[in-house]
């Protein structure tokens, strides 16, 4: 997820070694894919020594270092379980490693595999005391806001423990500069397991229900502007632009 209001003309085959096959089932395309409707954005342009450096180092691979953007087909596919083998593994360790790293770095509350790239059913979430801080007292009370410590989730599952949906602004990393109101249950349990392989569950509700079902909905290729009040969406700097 996700903020507290509520991811060179070259291309290249993504074949994603470490993890095995992609969740759709052999090589997926990065970049190099077009839209579903055939929807292409404007060329990539670079600068020279950037241009060189790719042509040293290569493209990047997965997991990256920053956030994939809605367009990227790596969000619409449903993730792929982590295989049993790779539990506790280097790859798995990492992969952790890294959507903590960013996550943290972005000042989000949560972050999905598919987000850096990588196909597989892993999440991480965690809402420190300090960003809880930089929601005025009112909305944190309204919006049920309590921190929460970090927690990774492999092969994680979901289960409803309250039906009634509570309706506030969210926002996404992957979908950056943007928020809308989106209903969410009023609280839920998520089970799974750590990178260690060993079983974790977790009931939440208020904010951190809303933090879970949001990064769950990411593992089958759902961004929050399919579930969205598609009245509310607003960009967040619309009032710099009018300035």
């Amino acid at each position: 997820m996700s903020r507290l209001w509520g991811a060179l003309l070259l291309r290249r085959l993504w074949v994603p070694v470490a993890w095995g096959r992609a969740a759709a089932g052999g090589a997926r395309a990065r970049g190099s894919t077009a839209a579903p409707d055939g929807i292409e954005g404007p060329a990539v342009r670079r600068s020279y020594w950037r241009h060189l450096r790719r042509l040293v180092r290569g493209p990047p691979e997965p997991p990256f270092l920053h956030v994939c953007q809605v367009g990227d087909p790596v969000l619409r596919g449903v993730a792929a379980p982590v295989e049993r083998e790779q539990l506790g593994g280097p790859e798995l360790q990492r992969l952790a490693q890294q959507l903590v790293q960013v996550m943290r770095r972005q000042h989000c509350v949560g972050l999905s595999a598919p987000q850096l790239g990588v196909p597989r059913q892993v999440l991480a979430l965690e809402l420190t005391q300090a960003l809880c801080q930089k929601t005025p007292p009112r909305q944190r009370a309204l919006r049920q806001m309590e921190p929460f410590p970090l927690r990774v989730f492999v092969n994680p599952s979901l289960r409803v423990l309250d039906s009634r949906l509570v309706t506030f602004p969210e926002g996404c990393e992957s979908v950056a500069g943007f928020l809308a109101c989106v209903p969410r249950f009023q609280a839920v349990e998520i089970s799974g397991l750590n990178p260690n392989g060993e079983q974790v569950v977790w009931q939440a509700s208020g904010w951190a229900a809303r933090i879970i079902q949001h990064e769950m909905d990411h593992l089958q290729g759902c961004l929050f502007i399919d579930k969205m009040d598609s009245r509310t969406f607003t960009n967040i700097c619309w009032m710099e632009v009018n300035d």
